[in-house]
């Protein structure tokens, strides 16, 4: 263990800005879940997250030089207000590049606390080339969000804290992993003082960085991160970083999106406060850490890191947090089309609530249904599944179909055109429906560029985009397609730069849109 992050901890000045935040009890939680859960409250910090000790700390220990240049950093939110606070408790220039998928409240609250706002790119990796390329121009002394060792430090006083709070027994601590500056400096310290604690990585499945720097042994660059938690969404594990945590971690759990948005509500219903979705991370972890290892009877500690999300995100966190808890279940179930049977469904459900029921006659022999039904836990979904079978109905379980989820569900009620016949009887061309999701970076006029550089090679026959409040907007799309021409479409919108997923097959898009 290297003591002179242990040393750079202890000299941490960060409670010029920060405040020593409290470690509440998690009765519902911990009664669900037979441990003893605790949250580290860093959502309570002035700006709503840890980021602001690590940055101040940086910044104080900045020669007169340097801090007179002005500072500049590069963040999707919360580093970016620690920093502007930081500068502005020490009457510093501080200029901030964002990505323009950044939620406004964050962008919103930088520029209240005097920071200059650059919006610049889609994700992390743009806003810190651009800022490199300021600092080079104007002479700015960078403020790294984690990479750096008085950063690090700076977070690490939340381990310090931890264990000056905590003198009884505590099993494990639950920490998100983003670039690495928490985990790294809360770990290095915890395991320095109390190698007895188990230190518990938790990252989103879909920016998982640390975990495959861990696989593979070296520090790696994902291809493409997911920004629903946009305060992790880092395709790279810092250097400093890696190597300080690489020594203090003994797991790293990995979590859903859906997973997520059930920790949000989760830490709501204990502590009456809604976190952002990288500041529940830690809580998601702690709950499947529970689950894939049967403990009981433990201390488990999360630190909930930040709650700067914007308001509209909302209606998508509810919409999937039952889901995430797998306290609701969605299936598509094939019914005959004939009188009665839509009564006699409904009595094989029996006393369960409907959450959702979607139905439109269609004429034939068969009938799909979509149907929301409020659960209590998988095991529940199983048995519903193995009723529906057992009464003859054909039931598919979309709980886990992203497609489903996100489209099917608002689009129920229609079927696409058949396939077209043109010519004489023997054909001379056909059209196929081809269906494609899509994902692009939301921001105002977004759909609209989306549209300009699909093009209008092929007619859309199916088109579904709702707004989430998140940071990707998310399309479905049909398209009537030539028989002959089906390989090209994919040969196209690789040429497009989106991510994309051909979704033609998927159970959902045959049973209700074909």
């Amino acid at each position: 263990m290297p003591l002179k992050i242990i040393k750079k901890i202890l000299q941490a000045r960060v409670y010029d800005v920060a405040h020593e935040t409290p470690i509440d009890a998690a009765r519902f939680l911990t009664k669900r879940l037979n441990n003893q859960v605790l949250f580290k409250r860093e959502d309570l910090q002035p700006v709503y997250s840890f980021k602001v000790r690590g940055a101040y700390n940086k910044i104080v220990n900045l020669s007169s030089e340097d801090q007179a240049r002005g500072v500049i950093a590069a963040s999707a939110g919360n580093h970016a207000q620690g920093v502007a606070l930081a500068a502005a408790q020490l009457g510093i220039k501080a200029t901030i590049v964002m990505p323009t998928t950044t939620p406004e409240i964050k962008v919103s609250s930088v520029a209240a606390l005097g920071g200059i706002v650059v919006l610049h790119g889609d994700s992390f990796d743009d806003a810190y080339a651009h800022a490199q390329v300021l600092m080079a121009q104007h002479g700015y002394c960078f403020v790294h969000p984690y990479d750096d060792l008085d950063v690090i430090a700076g977070q690490g006083t939340v381990g310090m804290e931890i264990l000056r709070q905590i003198s009884g027994p505590l099993d494990a601590v639950f920490i998100p992993v983003g670039g690495g500056g928490l985990i790294a400096g809360v770990s290095c310290y915890i395991k320095y003082l109390r190698p007895d604690i188990k230190i518990i990585a938790v990252e989103s499945e879909d920016s998982a960085c640390f975990k495959a720097a861990m696989d593979a042994g070296k520090r790696v660059i994902l291809p493409e991160v997911g920004l629903f938690a946009d305060g992790v969404a880092v395709k790279q594990i810092g250097k400093e970083t890696f190597r300080l945590a690489r020594e203090c971690v003994d797991e790293v759990i990995t979590v859903t999106t859906d997973e997520i948005c059930a920790a949000i509500k989760d830490v709501f219903d204990d502590a009456r406060c809604i976190t952002e979705p990288a500041g529940a991370l830690s809580v998601a972890g702690l709950k499947k850490y529970v689950k894939n290892h049967g403990v009981l009877d433990q201390t488990l500690l999360a630190i909930t890191s930040g709650a700067n999300v914007n308001f509209d995100r909302l209606r998508h966190i509810a919409e999937r947090s039952e889901l995430g808890e797998k306290r609701e279940a969605i299936f598509a179930v094939t019914i005959p089309e004939e009188t009665g049977s839509f009564k006699a469904f409904c009595k094989t459900l029996g006393k369960r609530s409907i959450t959702e029921f979607n139905y439109r006659y269609a004429g034939g022999e068969q009938a799909h249904v979509f149907v929301g039904v409020q659960t209590k836990s998988s095991v529940e979904v199983d048995i519903l599944q193995t009723e529906l079978s057992e009464k003859g109905y054909s039931a598919v379980n979309l709980s886990d179909n992203e497609m489903a989820k996100l489209h099917i569900r608002h689009l129920v009620g229609g079927h696409g055109p058949s396939r077209k016949v043109r010519g004489e009887e023997a054909t001379v061309e056909k059209e196929l429906e081809l269906v494609f999701r899509f994902e692009f970076p939301e921001r105002p006029g977004a759909l609209l560029a989306f549209l300009q550089t699909l093009g209008s090679r092929w007619n859309i026959s199916l088109f579904h985009y709702r707004n989430h409040g998140a940071a990707f907007g998310r399309v479905l799309v049909g398209m009537q397609v030539p028989e002959g021409e089906q390989n090209t479409v994919e040969e196209y919108f690789s040429d497009l730069g989106y991510r994309y997923w051909d979704e033609s097959n998927n159970p959902a898009y045959q049973l209700f849109l074909k």
